[in-house]
């Protein structure tokens, strides 16, 4: 187990408005994995913020920019998000997409981000993804579109994607029945906090 100074920090940030829901019984099946290495965790329920959606000014971008202009509890997320060493990303699937949560959230570390990668708190950040989904299949249900908007942000701004898990359940906690996806969800815990 890793202790002090060199324990990893693990920030879990939960997209869904049901705290009990699927994505979320995913997200701490990866938690248990993590932790199962000596790694810190800090669980963030999205749902229960007041965060506003990204006002497109371009404030974070000007120079001499302390950060994004909107003041609401994203500003005291981002110091956590930047500190970390890696985020684990929770949704369901709602209407083809990710939660409206999760998009949200996912707009505003637009200001996290930097086109010099090197100095971007973003770059080389080490991301996992937790989905659950109602329809039998992930791409008439809209997951793999959902999937590949993370896919696609993360290569963007130089972070890594560990591992991504998702499954269908309709019933709230009825995909922990599922031992594959739960297995799956430990190890891409452990790998997320390992290296």
């Amino acid at each position: 187990m890793q202790k002090g100074k060199n324990q990893k920090h693990v920030v879990v940030l939960l997209g869904s408005p049901r705290k009990k829901g699927n994505s979320t019984v995913l997200a701490n099946q990866i938690i248990h994995g993590v932790e199962s290495v000596g790694a810190k965790v800090e669980t963030v329920y999205l749902n229960g913020l007041n965060i506003k959606p990204c006002q497109g000014c371009y404030a974070c971008k000007k120079k001499n920019s302390t950060g994004c202009a909107v003041d609401d509890d994203m500003q005291s997320l981002y110091p956590k998000l930047v500190e970390s060493d890696a985020w684990v990303i929770a949704s369901p699937v709602y209407w083809f997409s990710m939660s409206a949560q999760t998009k949200i959230f996912m707009d505003r570390c637009f200001a996290l981000w930097n086109e010099d990668s090197d100095i971007s708190p973003m770059y080389k950040k080490r991301i996992a993804i937790a989905m659950s989904y109602g329809d039998s299949d992930p791409f008439n249900s809209g997951c793999v579109n959902a999937l590949r908007s993370f896919q696609d942000a993360y290569r963007y701004v130089g972070a890594k994607i560990v591992g991504m898990v998702y499954g269908s359940a309709e019933e709230p906690g009825e995909i922990a029945s599922n031992a594959e996806l739960m297995d799956q969800a430990e190890e891409i815990g452990k790998k997320l906090a390992m290296n």
